[in-house]
């Protein structure tokens, strides 16, 4: 579940952004990558990192120099007093774990793709859900950062610029580093089942206090939802409920492939989608299992889709979903269920649950849908997110610009100030920042 290159052309998973840089470096040290950005700077070029390419807006679009973070990966210091760990870069979501158990240590909260670099997932605000608990980000305690001159900046829990460097969509320069604040080890009860969708969007608010992680899935054409409600325990309870093949069996040849060939059937014929929706949603059976947090946490995503995601408010999701249910029943054929989750309100200046507990709605289309229909259909979910008060996921399709968020976020006039200071001559500039940014 990565970007792809062919040829120089550098494709994003999703198939939304394909660009070819001008040229790719992969640093080995962090003074090589000073010496590239500096480089670049003096000659007025642009930088640019890439990570896993699970991003589906352009955010790491440039016709400069791509940086290639594969090079700077693993361990770089571990705190075990303070159950703090700092990885380059590179690392991947899905080799943190390694790292952490000998440690007896965790992420405090995980999302449900773990192909991402750390880097990657921080600078677009990737979450996970649990109305305690905040983005990847909020767990940061510093970083290390390389700026729009080629200096290389530690920036420490205590340093004011952290509120923004923590989640910073690459605008003020190359994360090298990445110091976590971890957790005990803790294991995790999963709980899913069906439930009907009119109790499901209106019990979300209770759902949310009662269970440490909750969140569903909702079929569209359907009134059928899957729940998931989870719970933390100690690190040796132990593991039971299906096993690791039947999981792969109900997870992987079930859930993955079967959604593929539905939803491929329903792309090539639409009108059959309300129907096989029905039959999908009436298939959810429950199920409870316990295992380590982060087995728990992901989940295997191999077929491919675009996706758009808003935060909005928690205590709005129930009025945003039924008005998305009106406007899916009136014009749209829609066979991916709409995933929805929440999040602890905090003060990073860009974050998308900043200053307010945050309720999220994702909508996704089957990569070969029809390209026109899957637009509107963003369109008009946009539309309905927008009149909430919603603030669109960094890394998943929008069209807002910076009037909209200057609107959106209390911090975000305090974000440019910080960007000035890291990159005045704009190195790692692209369209995209452009747009969200304004400058």
């Amino acid at each position: 579940m990565t970007g792809r290159r062919s040829s120089g052309r550098w494709t994003n998973w999703g198939g939304t952004v394909s660009y070819t840089p001008a040229e790719v470096i992969t640093p080995r040290t962090v003074d090589e990558l000073a010496d590239a950005v500096s480089g670049a700077a003096e000659r007025g070029g642009t930088v640019k990192p890439v990570g896993a390419g699970h991003s589906f807006t352009p955010i790491t679009v440039t016709q400069g120099v791509q940086v290639d973070l594969s090079g700077l990966r693993g361990v770089r210091g571990v705190d075990r007093d303070r159950g703090r760990v700092t990885l380059a870069a590179g690392t991947r979501l899905h080799e943190i774990p390694a790292i952490l158990e000998p440690l007896g240590l965790a992420m405090e909260n995980l999302g449900d793709i773990d192909r991402q670099t750390i880097a990657g997932a921080v600078s677009t605000g990737t979450h996970g859900t649990g109305a305690r608990f905040g983005g990847i980000s909020t767990q940061i305690r510093g970083v290390q950062i390389v700026d729009g001159t080629g200096t290389i900046r530690d920036i420490g829990e205590d340093d004011p610029d952290l509120k923004a460097a923590a989640l910073a969509l690459g605008a003020l320069g190359v994360l090298t580093e990445v110091t976590l604040q971890c957790v005990e080890a803790f294991a995790v009860r999963a709980v899913e089942g069906p439930g009907d969708a009119d109790d499901v969007f209106d019990g979300f608010a209770d759902r949310i206090a009662e269970f440490d992680h909750y969140e569903f899935y909702w079929f569209p054409h359907t009134s059928r939802t899957l729940t998931k409600s989870n719970t933390r325990l100690p690190a040796n309870t132990p593991a039971d409920g299906p096993s690791p093949l039947r999981r792969y069996i109900d997870d992987e040849l079930l859930a993955n492939r079967t959604l593929g060939a539905l939803s491929g059937l329903g792309s090539r014929v639409p009108r059959i989608v309300p129907a096989v929706n029905q039959v999908v949603g009436r298939a959810v059976s429950a199920r409870t299992y316990t295992d380590r947090s982060d087995k728990i946490f992901v989940s295997d995503r191999d077929v491919r889709f675009r996706e758009m995601e808003y935060a909005l408010p928690a205590a709005d999701v129930p009025d945003a979903l039924r008005e998305v249910r009106s406007i899916i029943d009136r014009k749209h054929r829609v066979s991916f269920p709409i995933e929805v989750r929440a999040a602890a309100a905090d003060d990073l200046m860009l974050s998308t649950a900043t200053g307010r507990a945050t309720g999220y709605i994702a909508v996704h289309r089957f990569h070969r849908d029809d390209l026109t229909s899957s637009q509107e259909y963003f369109h008009d979910v946009e539309e309905i997110m927008i009149a909430h008060g919603g603030r669109p996921h960094w890394g998943k399709l929008h069209t807002r610009d910076d009037a909209y968020f200057r609107e959106a976020y209390p911090r975000f006039d305090e974000f440019l100030e910080v960007r000035e200071r890291f990159d005045p001559h704009r190195v790692f500039a692209n369209p995209y920042l452009e747009t969200v940014l304004g400058t």
